[in-house]
């Protein structure tokens, strides 16, 4: 009955986000003249009816009810508690329903936040919701309901993908979809717009906040994703250039190029058609992405597999919405004019030269994303896009952008002096030549051109820190005046200064662990009968044994290993594992990390044999990640700085901007 009842909730959402689109353009119409308003109590209702069903299907997982096909093929009565509840968006049909949950709360948070908005301007945001809302739930509904039901009911289910069965992976799914569809919002924010005809400086403040809230989110949810490649599919990367890893950095980049964007035309009334364009650009990817995810074109362990039928119709979706969404701004076009002037020396020019780097960084990524796909579908034949091209084209690119980052911080608005910005960061720059050459001084093995890519890495890194510092010590007047004062002015700084500054650090970061652990990172395997022992990056790894036990779900092998520094005291104790999960019938590898403040010493647990004396030994690759740890503390600190500022009341959701005040902020 609580399947039933979860379906008909489905049902009503659709028919209430139908109504939401129609009632704004409906009202129009002298005889229901009013009714636009009933768009905020619509969105509101479909988001109640919303969360009652995906709460009907997390109570058929947490109470194993096989008479529900989505529970019966990813579920299992001896699942722990948590995966039951990742379960109900373990599959296509859960994540498709979540995906609509937030969808639908997306929605009425701009009703709920709204309150600043032009009534206008809000309702036609609604409406556009309203549409995006009718198709996804109408195709959750008719082609992919998580709670239909099976008959007759299977005793037991099948459970979870073990591959997904990990905490990093429960919450993964929904912080990469709060980031997916908050984009939604920006969308609909420039078709309202566009359909209204005026975009300005007001409009920009408008989106920033939205636009922040799910490039975080995103954030958070690539890293958490990451973090989960890393240390569950036993490879020892953490980004291998997937199309559907690439799937998540294309409305990453696209986000972020529309909050520098959008930066711009706030201040200066300048890059209207350009911003404008990147909202709707920012949802589209995230459509597509999903699309990718879900289509059946891609074979990935990220990718849900599903018929044909159901990626046509999500390609429609896709075609469809942001088919529309263009073709207006086309029609729009000559209205989106700037009036806003700025000299070629300026912050404005430096954020527009980061949004055209930013801009070919996403198309190469598109380009290697999308042409093996086109290419399979148009001739048949296959070809693979990998690493080295991402390195040849994406590497430069983002590279000239990160070097450009701590100059535009630094320059002023209108117009600025280069040569007194220059001399400025000169010091900052002189610190991070000196500090990238001595992180590579103890790093062997790497041929010239090689050192000359991992010392240029290492100095993007330290030069976006050290820059930021130096916008930061600006701020403050560090070293011009007393430490009370400095203190004062810390402490007096907006949010949203704190927030960038955080932003941009912790993408140095990120650059300072990704160029060390990829140039630097050390791996060996042998295979090991008890007391055997190899050695990796000044590290003796000593097998001790094997021992079997019992879990939860699966049965598990575990190999007992000591560490400990090369002729020195033990590190640690590292027990990697092979998993047999009976449910299922796989097997699968858990690796085992030893943790220290940056660098990781990690194990993996490979298949038995007999050496030559007939003894049982097991396959041990170890390896050594140096620095690794700012892969994923670095997108953390950039979510921080993202949250940081929405909590600055200038960019806080629903807080309305007066002209005066944008006059003001401008000056």
């Amino acid at each position: 009955m609580i399947a039933e009842l979860g379906t008909f909730c489905l049902a009503l959402a659709f028919v209430l986000s139908v109504a939401q689109a129609l009632v704004v353009p409906v009202s129009r119409l002298k005889l229901f003249a009013g009714f636009a308003r009933l768009s905020e109590g619509l969105s509101l209702s479909a988001a109640v009816a919303m969360a009652l069903s995906f709460a009907a299907l997390l109570y058929a997982f947490l109470t194993s009810d096989f008479s529900v096909a989505n529970v019966a093929a990813n579920s299992h009565t001896s699942k722990p508690l948590l995966y039951k509840i990742s379960g109900a968006w373990g599959s296509h049909e859960g994540s498709m329903l979540l995906w609509c949950l937030i969808l639908l709360s997306f929605s009425a948070m701009v009703t709920l936040l709204g309150a600043g908005l032009p009534d206008s301007l809000k309702h036609k945001v609604l409406a556009v919701q309203g549409v995006l809302g009718a198709m996804f739930t109408g195709f959750t509904l008719f082609s992919s309901n998580p709670l239909a039901r099976v008959y007759p009911a299977p005793f037991e289910g099948k459970s979870l993908n073990p591959m997904l069965q990990d905490p990093a992976l429960a919450f993964h799914p929904p912080l990469l979809y709060l980031g997916y569809v908050g984009f939604s919002v920006v969308f609909s924010f420039a078709v309202a717009a566009l359909i209204e005809g005026k975009i300005d400086r007001a409009w920009a403040r408008y989106v920033r906040p939205w636009t922040l809230l799910a490039w975080s989110f995103l954030t958070v949810g690539i890293t958490l994703g990451s973090f989960w490649a890393y240390y569950e599919l036993g490879w020892g990367g953490w980004w291998f250039w997937d199309p559907v890893e690439n799937a998540s950095l294309m409305p990453w980049l696209a986000g972020t190029a529309l909050l520098h964007a959008a930066i711009v035309m706030e201040k200066r009334d300048a890059l209207k058609a350009w911003t404008v364009f990147l909202a709707l650009l920012a949802f589209t990817f995230s459509m597509m992405g999903a699309f990718l995810v879900r289509s059946g074109v891609l074979t990935s362990v990220h990718a849900f597999a599903v018929d044909p039928q159901r990626g046509i119709l999500l390609l429609i979706i896709l075609f469809v919405t942001s088919g529309l969404g263009f073709a207006l701004y086309a029609l729009r076009s000559r209205a989106l004019g700037s009036s806003g002037v700025f000299a070629p020396v300026s912050r404005e020019s430096a954020l527009v030269v980061n949004n055209l780097l930013l801009f070919a960084a996403l198309s190469s990524v598109c380009l290697g994303t999308l042409y093996p796909l086109l290419m399979e579908a148009t001739t048949g034949k296959t070809i693979s896009v990998g690493e080295p091209y991402y390195l040849l084209t994406f590497g430069p690119i983002i590279g000239a952008a990160l070097l450009l980052a701590p100059l535009a911080m630094l320059l002023s608005w209108k117009r600025a002096d280069l040569k007194g910005v220059v001399q400025r960061l000169a010091a900052a720059f002189g610190v991070s030549v000196v500090c990238a050459v001595i992180a590579t001084l103890g790093v062997k093995g790497i041929d010239v051109g090689g050192r000359i890519v991992f010392i240029l890495g290492l100095l993007l890194g330290f030069w976006l820190i050290f820059g930021s510092f130096k916008m930061l010590a600006d701020r403050v007047g560090l070293f011009k005046g007393t430490v009370t004062e400095s203190r004062r002015r810390f402490m007096g700084l907006a949010l949203g200064t704190h927030g960038m500054i955080l932003a941009h650090v912790g993408l140095g970061v990120f650059v300072l662990g990704a160029t060390f652990e990829g140039h630097a990172r050390l791996s060996t395997a042998a295979s090991l009968s008890a007391g055997a022992s190899l050695t990796v990056g000044g590290y003796e790894v000593i097998f001790d044994g094997i021992r079997r036990y019992d879990g939860p779900n699966f049965l598990a092998e575990a190999a007992d290993l000591t560490v400990r520094r090369t002729g020195g005291k033990p590190v640690c104790d590292a027990a990697p594992e092979r998993r047999f999960y009976p449910a299922s019938r796989q097997t699968m590898s858990e690796v085992a990390i030893c943790f220290t403040p940056l660098n990781d010493l990690y194990f993996v647990l490979g298949e038995s044999s007999l050496n030559a004396a007939g003894q049982p030994q097991w396959q041990v690759r170890a390896l050594y990640n140096p620095w690794v740890r700012l892969i994923f503390v670095g997108p953390l600190l950039m979510a921080l700085g993202g949250i940081l500022s929405l909590l600055d009341r200038r960019l806080r959701l629903g807080v309305a901007t007066t002209s005066k005040a944008l006059k003001q902020e401008a000056s």
